[in-house]
């Protein structure tokens, strides 16, 4: 397709170049050679009549004009892969549907789990990859590299839909055979225990942290840090000491080990999971199918247990 003698295959390879900056990596993502990927940068350029990448040692760096196509690019090969690429109709039993959707561990256990259960049942051909999130995670969301992403609302981006999911509470959680910690924790109990702690990202620094900062002047003993929510609860069997969990993964791991559940001894401020998407699939039908079983399957579910 050509637009004002614009080759638009040229913009999906356009596009690749923004990203990486890198013939090299920018040819293998395309599956062409350095030299194919090469002639279409200088195509590029004369159309453009701009450079679009210069080299800086061994690096590319976007010139302004490069800088201001990135965005408009990427969401002009997202409109035409919507609008014009998708299928205007559905049949959730035939499709061959690829989701790739950003989601936590405690998410991919409390949730997903069933609900690739249930959508296993109707629409056998679906197919998922779970992501684990990471800094880049609003970045893949804005390119449109991912369909959907779940996330608490402080990571969501404004400039792209979003819809509420379920709020979630958090509970104190120790092994049975904890002997130091009081019932009911009190606030000093809670601060003397050493903590365990799921912590993400360069600061590494726990969300908990920065509120009881602000609430209170202090912060948690972190004895041990880890990458995920999944190991908390066997980091603690054996141990005196404490976690703040969610309340629907403690929950369901207090069915399985040897663990107590109590109430904080403050009021922690309530967690709420968002669904984000990227505007351009604000009408993929396959991807509103795909919300409406999230829903489903959170109302579906009894209340989470109170400690």
């Amino acid at each position: 397709m050509r637009f004002n003698h614009l080759d638009l295959n040229l913009l999906v390879a356009l596009d690749v170049l923004l990203e990486e900056q890198n013939i090299t990596r920018a040819a293998n993502r395309l599956h062409m050679t350095q030299s194919a990927l090469s002639g279409i940068l200088r195509r590029l350029r004369t159309y453009f009549e701009d450079d679009l990448l210069v080299q800086v040692g061994r690096t590319m760096v976007p010139t302004l004009l490069g800088k201001d196509l990135q965005i408009p690019v990427r969401e002009v090969l997202l409109k035409i892969q919507t609008s014009i690429a998708a299928k205007p109709v559905f049949d959730v039993t035939q499709s061959k549907r690829h989701f790739r959707i950003m989601a936590s561990d405690y998410l991919i256990n409390v949730l997903f789990a069933e609900v690739i259960h249930r959508i296993s049942a109707e629409a056998s051909h679906v197919t998922f990859e779970l992501l684990s999130p990471g800094e880049t995670a609003v970045e893949m969301l804005m390119r449109g590299e991912i369909d959907l992403m779940i996330a608490p609302e402080q990571h969501i981006n404004a400039d792209h839909p979003s819809q509420l999911l379920f709020e979630e509470q958090h509970v104190c959680v120790v092994w049975e055979g904890n002997t130091t910690v009081k019932d009911p924790v009190t606030l000093e109990n809670y601060l003397d225990m050493g903590h365990v702690v799921a912590a993400f990202g360069r600061s590494r620094t726990p969300a908990i942290e920065e509120w009881f900062m602000n609430q209170y002047g202090c912060k948690r003993r972190l004895e041990v840090i880890t990458h995920d929510f999944n190991t908390i609860p066997h980091l603690l069997i054996g141990t005196q000491r404490i976690a703040t969990m969610h309340s629907r993964l403690a929950t369901l791991y207090a069915q399985l080990l040897p663990l107590r559940l109590l109430p904080p001894p403050v009021q922690l401020p309530v967690m709420r999971e968002y669904m984000a998407w990227h505007r351009s699939l604000d009408g993929d039908a396959m991807l509103a199918w795909l919300r409406k079983k999230l829903l489903d399957t959170v109302h579906s579910f009894e209340a989470p247990a109170q400690a």
